[in-house]
């Protein structure tokens, strides 16, 4: 809606009822709810949300980067309807949408494949079969996945079964079909994906790199641009593949090529997003480009004027997602009213977020309630930047995921640059408890510090001749503090 506004274009906020009050619905010049708390009565009702743009004589129509961002029978109603889809085609969608599709597609073209099944799982012992072909360990994977959903990592030949109804059974509940696949897992995997962009001319660009290592549940929590882990030979090469994949299937719009990297800097394609990223924050700031604005312009017909060689990566960025979830209660989400907010400002400081103080934070969506994003002339400067922006970005009311992160932060394997995709596990004592951080603990120290205070100041008014029992501060007593003990 911002880029929006910069280009002159009114915006129309669709929103559900869980969901009147958030900031992107008070932002818009129109807001139109399309249903009740639900998904599926609201942000995914394509009827719906078709009404609601006919209501208000819509041009365009865009899909974000969830819900219905990916789905090609949405943006198919979109163009029978008339409204310009802001994304590609539908039949891109379908193909690069399907993980095993994809996969043929991009064999096709010479891009390098994690080796795996062709095709869809027809039952549990065809998938021991294959696991046994292919060579453990395996990943299974739901073909319309997403997210971590319907993802199984299959290490011993007894837990096949039960990985494999687990998986299509997750699949169902998450994407309404079933259908998964097998990939040989890469061991000490990088998670890095490249930004491109194509338009309706066969103009296909990418905009480098961004490392999607650090994730819980095999879902990203931090990401940054440029990886550390690849050089700029492997850069230059991933980046080739990059349009080569876009290119197979005349892609039109912003989308992501992800890939897996082992240690040995070989590199595989791992799916296509083909819409938005949440992330895509880190490459807008490392880059120059307003990706959204981009997108706009190719959904309207315009050629790009962006040339490969006038692309450049310009310092570091670094994205750290903020959520209402509980660390250390296995990320339990932990939805409530905010009470306070304070957010960091400053020299390359960016947020993204949707929250404002006295908003209630609502049970029925994705926990993330905003992302902040840092840039600085290096690598190290941007972290120094992090550091400093998490200990100022204050919510209190409920509880988030912003403690984890400074740990996350100041872990030396992240600092160093020296990590994969088993950071959150390798590091899991730390990052759970133990190796607070000076920041963490300032708080603690504060808090201790006052009560100290208040108990010397009861010590000297009831010590002194004609004190009163009254003067005591004794209400301290009644939440748990005696001299000497604070009980938590």
């Amino acid at each position: 809606m911002r880029s929006c506004y910069e280009m002159g274009i009114r915006t129309v906020a669709i929103y559900s009822t869980a969901d009147r009050m958030s900031r992107h619905v008070l932002f818009a010049d129109e807001a139109e709810c399309v249903g009740g708390v639900a998904s599926r009565d609201s942000y995914l009702n394509i009827d719906h949300i078709l009404e609601a743009a006919r209501k208000h004589r819509v041009d365009a129509i865009h899909p974000g980067y969830g819900f219905l961002s990916e789905n090609a029978e949405f943006a198919r109603r979109c163009q029978q309807e008339g409204f310009i889809f802001i994304g590609p085609k539908p039949e891109t969608m379908l193909t690069m949408g399907d993980k095993i599709s994809a996969r043929k597609a991009m064999i096709q073209a010479g891009v390098p494949v994690v080796p795996g099944t062709e095709r869809p799982l027809q039952s549990a012992e065809e998938a021991v079969a294959e696991c046994k072909r292919i060579g453990l360990p395996v990943m299974l994977k739901a073909s319309q996945g997403g997210g971590g959903k319907g993802m199984r990592l299959i290490r011993k030949e007894e837990e096949i079964v039960e990985m494999y109804n687990a998986a299509k059974s997750e699949a169902m509940a998450s994407f309404s079909d079933d259908t998964v696949y097998l990939e040989k897992f890469v061991e000490e995997p990088h998670h890095i994906e490249f930004q491109i962009l194509g338009d309706r001319h066969g103009n296909i660009i990418h905009l480098y790199d961004r490392e999607c290592s650090v994730q819980r549940r095999n879902q990203k929590i931090v990401e940054e641009s440029p990886s550390p882990f690849i050089d700029q030979s492997v850069r230059e090469s991933m980046g080739a593949k990059a349009v080569a994949a876009a290119k197979a299937v005349g892609y039109e719009g912003a989308g992501t090529i992800e890939f897996l990297v082992d240690k040995h800097h070989q590199f595989y394609f791992l799916e296509m997003n083909t819409r938005l990223q949440v992330e895509h924050p880190v490459t807008e700031e490392v880059i120059g480009i307003d990706l959204v604005k981009q997108q706009i312009m190719i959904a309207d017909g315009h050629p790009l004027e962006l040339r490969q060689e006038d692309i450049k990566q310009r310092g570091h960025a670094i994205e750290c997602r903020i959520c209402a979830e509980d660390p250390e209660q296995d990320f339990m989400p932990s939805p409530g009213v905010i009470r306070q907010l304070t957010e960091p400002h400053g020299i390359g400081t960016r947020i993204d977020s949707y929250v404002y103080e006295g908003y209630e934070i609502p049970m029925h969506y994705d926990p993330m309630i905003g992302k902040l994003i840092v840039w600085a002339t290096t690598r190290e400067f941007a972290i120094q930047r992090m550091r400093r922006v998490l200990y100022e970005y204050k919510i209190t009311g409920l509880t988030t995921n912003i403690g984890y992160l400074r740990r996350i932060i100041g872990t030396p394997d992240f600092r160093k640059g020296e990590y994969n995709t088993y950071f959150i596990e390798r590091n899991k004592e730390r990052l759970h408890g133990r190796g607070y951080t000076n920041e963490e603990l300032e708080p603690v120290a504060i808090i201790a510090a006052y009560v100290d205070y208040l108990m010397n100041m009861e010590e000297n008014n009831t010590t002194n001749a004609g004190a009163s029992e009254s003067t005591a501060i004794s209400r301290w007593r009644s939440f748990g503090l005696q001299k000497g003990v604070l009980r938590i």
